[in-house]
C-alpha cells in the first residue's frame, strides 16, 4: 500500500519554464504530508491578519499559511490572466488544460488550504479524495451537497445528530468565505501581481454562490434530476 496519496500539479508557463507542486496526503486522513520550509515568513504568524474566526490559540504558525508558502512565492509576481498549459495528475487520472493562471492556481490553493490543518477548511477534506480541477460552479455546487448530505448520514450511523435539514450548511459556507477574505489580506502585503489574489476570490466566489443559490433557489432546481428516487 502506497505511504501517501499523491496528486502534482505541473504549470508549463508561458515563458518556457515549468514549475511542478507534488501534493503529499496521508491516505487515511487525508492530511498534508508535505514538508514546511525551514524558513518561514512572517506573514505565516498565526497572529498575522488572523481569520476572525481562527479556533486555533496554542499553535505559533497558521497552518494553512505555512503549507502555502511556496506557492504564494512562486506566483506572486505573476498575473491571473497569464495563459499557461495546466496539468493535474491524480491517482485515476490526469488532467490537461490551457487556462489562465489563476484557474489552475485556484484548483492547488484550494486543495493545500482543506488538507492544511485548518480545523475550518477541514471540513471540506472529503472533497479531496476525488479532487476535480477545473470544475464549473454547478460541478463544485452539486459536489459540496453530495458532501454535506453524506457527512448527515455517517452522522447518523455514528449515533450523532443529523442535519437532515442542511441548517448548518449556510453556516459553513459564512466560515468559508471568512477564512478566505482573511487570507486575502494576509496576501497583500507580499503578492505584487494578482495571479494568487484572484485564485482565493475564485473560491470565495463559490462559497457566495452557493450560499446564494441555497437561499434563492433551494433545492427545486436539483430536484427535478431525481424525480426517479420520488416514485
Amino acid at each position: 500500500m502506497p505511504t501517501t496519496l499523491d496528486i502534482l500539479y505541473r504549470f508549463n508557463l508561458p515563458d518556457g519554464r515549468v514549475k511542478e507542486f507534488p501534493v503529499r496526503l496521508d491516505p487515511d486522513t487525508l492530511t498534508l504530508q508535505n514538508e514546511p520550509p525551514k524558513e518561514l515568513p512572517e506573514w505565516t504568524d498565526l497572529s498575522y491578519q488572523q481569520c476572525p474566526n481562527c479556533p486555533l490559540k496554542d499553535t505559533p504558525r497558521c497552518p494553512t499559511a505555512v503549507a502555502l508558502v511556496e506557492v504564494i512565492d512562486f506566483f506572486k509576481d505573476s498575473l491571473s490572466s497569464e495563459q499557461a498549459e495546466v496539468e493535474i495528475v491524480t491517482e485515476a487520472r490526469t488532467y490537461r488544460k490551457k487556462a489562465p493562471l489563476a484557474a489552475g492556481v485556484s484548483g492547488l490553493i484550494g486543495l493545500v488550504m482543506s488538507t492544511s490543518g485548518c480545523p475550518v477548511l477541514g471540513k471540506l477534506k472529503p472533497m479531496v479524495r476525488e479532487h476535480l480541477p477545473f470544475a464549473s460552479l454547478k460541478e463544485s455546487l452539486y459536489r459540496f451537497l453530495s458532501m454535506y448530505m453524506l457527512a448527515q448520514g455517517l452522522r447518523a450511523w455514528k449515533g450523532l445528530t443529523p442535519d437532515w435539514e442542511m441548517n448548518g450548511m449556510i453556516k459553513l459556507l459564512e466560515d468559508l468565505r471568512t477564512v478566505n477574505r482573511a487570507f486575502c489580506q494576509r496576501l497583500y502585503a507580499i503578492c505584487r501581481k494578482d495571479a494568487s489574489l484572484n485564485a482565493l476570490v475564485h473560491l470565495d466566489c463559490f462559497a457566495d454562490n452557493t450560499a446564494f443559490f441555497l437561499k434563492r433557489k433551494g433545492l427545486d432546481e436539483l430536484a427535478r434530476y431525481f424525480t426517479a428516487h420520488f416514485d
